[in-house]
């Protein structure tokens, strides 16, 4: 294991048991942010720690290994040399769980998410794709045991919709979504097409992590609130009074809307989260697209142009082209079993940055 590593660990299990006698001290049930702060740091060292401590153990088990071949028993020899191979294989193992557990944690990767999705190229076509693009991930959160809410559609001629805005809650739900931003594309015949024709289409994926009022700071001169009918299909009232939002944020021309609620004022708060999550994830792209272009690193770079995955329904094949990614089952992925990609996903973003990682770890060495 390299001394800077090492090191690294040593000092992860100092602050562990800094935070141990912290939490032990009656009077930290005084002051709740802290508590529920070191609480969470604790959950996230506790891990390390102890994968840490089991490559200790095993590295004591190979240095007492050689103990054992100085007493020049043949049988005592061959013992040793099995011990100090099964130590070393373990120690290896164990080292690379903790390279992994030493990766930085994205901030983003607890909270919820904000999901905007949109027919792009493709007409009618991708306005359904859309639709079906919804279909896939409410299926997906309800196999997650995540809750969805619709916040705003804006419906299809023909079906599907030309723009759609909801909210996932639940456990860990940015870190699972983060990868679908970008642009989704369809291969399919249309149910319009009498020539069975293959069409290609796309539909765009925008998934922002909520944003709170300390995350980001809007100056309210800076959005513009309009106040309008909520629509339903074929363009009916749904009431009669202005209860949907639409904010713009003038400095970025970024546009949100609600009208999910009956209430304005609860539409208004929606679209509030909408318009801080869409500012911050806005500015977060630019400063991602700068890193991506220095360190070429990252899975994409999450922009909505970038075409992301392919669908491709004669052949039954779902295709992640920032990996290479390849699975032939497009129906169960489009009924939300969309697991085999993503993981496949988040191994890869993993295994990047821990190459970045170590690489980072050999330039502090060699200074």
């Amino acid at each position: 294991m390299e001394e800077s590593m090492r090191t690294r660990l040593e000092i992860t299990q100092a602050r562990l048991s800094q935070i141990e006698r912290e939490l032990s001290d009656e009077s930290i049930g005084n002051d709740l942010p802290k508590l529920t702060k070191l609480t969470k740091e604790r959950a996230n060292l506790e891990p390390i720690v102890l994968k840490f401590k089991e490559y200790l153990k095993q590295e004591g088990n190979y240095k007492d290994s050689f103990a054992l071949e100085e007493t020049g028993d043949p049988e005592m020899l061959e013992l040793a040399k099995e011990e100090r191979k099964a130590s070393s294989e373990e120690m290896e193992k164990l080292e690379g769980d903790l390279r992994l557990l030493l990766v930085p944690k994205d901030p983003n990767d607890d909270k919820n998410i904000i999901v905007e999705i949109r027919g792009a190229v493709g007409g009618d076509e991708a306005n359904l794709f859309a639709g079906d693009l919804l279909h896939m991930y409410a299926k997906y959160a309800e196999r997650q045991g995540w809750s969805l809410k619709l916040l705003d559609a804006s419906l299809g001629a023909a079906g599907g919709y030309a723009s759609v805005s909801f909210m996932i809650k639940g456990d860990a739900v940015y870190s699972k979504m983060k990868f679908e931003s970008g642009a989704h594309r369809v291969q399919r015949v249309p149910k319009t097409e009498s020539q069975g024709r293959i069409h290609t289409s796309t539909a765009t994926v925008l998934v922002m992590p909520e944003a709170e009022e300390v995350d980001v700071h809007i100056n309210p001169s800076d959005l513009k609130i309009d106040t309008y009918h909520s629509q339903g299909a074929g363009g009916q009232n749904v009431n009669k009074t202005e209860s949907a939002v639409r904010i713009t944020h003038l400095p970025t021309g970024l546009v949100v809307a609600c009208q999910t609620e009956k209430a304005q004022l609860q539409n208004k708060e929606i679209a509030m989260q909408m318009i801080r999550a869409k500012v911050a994830s806005y500015f977060q792209e630019k400063e991602d697209s700068k890193r991506a272009q220095e360190r070429k690193l990252k899975v994409g770079t999450g922009e909505r142009s970038e075409k992301i995955r392919t669908y491709n329904y004669p052949q039954n094949r779902v295709t992640d082209h920032r990996i290479g990614f390849t699975i032939n089952q497009l129906d169960r992925v489009m009924e939300g079993e969309l697991e085999p990609v993503i993981d496949a996903l988040i191994h890869f973003d993993q295994e990047q940055k821990m190459l970045e990682e170590g690489k980072e770890e050999a330039h502090a060495e060699n200074r």
